[in-house]
């Protein structure tokens, strides 16, 4: 996994990453958006558009971090790798951490 979308996109959802990505690896989920962790090619494309900071390299992932890590591997454990978002419905399901998490 090459990035983490984080805390600041959850029931924000800005898409601007979803337009920079190259290979269309960012899927939709009903409160965030979720990096594919196999078909990321880490390019980097999707950070610095993020108007929120939501996005960061996995290797910078902190502890409060951590659970979104965990969260987005875990959300492609049903779907697999359909080769790209625009292939698979809209949005797609978002794991139970996001659908419980309450932001401060």
């Amino acid at each position: 996994m090459a990035f983490v979308i984080g805390e600041p996109c959850v029931d924000v959802k800005d898409m601007t990453c979803i337009e920079e990505c190259p290979v269309d690896c960012i899927y939709e989920g009903e409160r965030m958006l979720y990096i594919h962790p196999s078909e990321c090619i880490d390019c980097a494309a999707c950070e610095p558009v993020c108007p929120v900071e939501a996005i960061k390299p996995a290797q910078h992932v902190d502890d409060r971090w951590r659970p979104f890590q965990e969260s987005a591997k875990s959300a492609f454990d049903v779907l697999g790798s359909p080769g790209g978002s625009t292939k698979v419905d809209r949005p797609i399901e978002d794991t139970e951490y996001v659908k419980n998490f309450e932001k401060n």
